[in-house]
């Protein structure tokens, strides 16, 4: 996994994404899914092209049930982006870096 995404869960989420001075994009994964496996290199690249100004975290959702169910996460993969702690855009399913990169670019301006 590349250096610029980092793991997050049920115990640090507020900390690292709710109350981040930079836009999230968390991707609600799980292990046994083969479409977040296969999305996993495209999540890392967006990561490492914006690490400067943008955070990218994942979390497991069979690890953190609390932060899966609070945000009605009922399939995988979910990219969630969060700008001042709040969700300001989603996609759902096997998407394009071209696809993440623009909603991200949405959250820096």
């Amino acid at each position: 996994m590349s250096e610029n995404v980092k793991e997050v869960s049920d115990a640090n989420f507020e900390n690292d994404v709710l109350k981040s001075d930079r836009p999230v994009l968390v991707d609600f994964w799980a292990a046994w899914c083969a479409p977040c496996r296969m999305l996993a290199p495209t999540v890392e690249a967006v990561a490492d092209k914006y690490a400067a100004t943008a955070r990218v975290v994942k979390l497991n959702v069979d690890d953190s049930p609390e932060t899966t169910a609070q945000y009605g996460i009922s399939s995988i993969p979910t990219l969630l982006f969060f700008k001042h702690g709040e969700v300001v855009d989603q996609v759902q399913g096997l998407v394009s870096k071209r696809v993440l990169t623009n909603k991200l670019e949405a959250q820096l301006s």
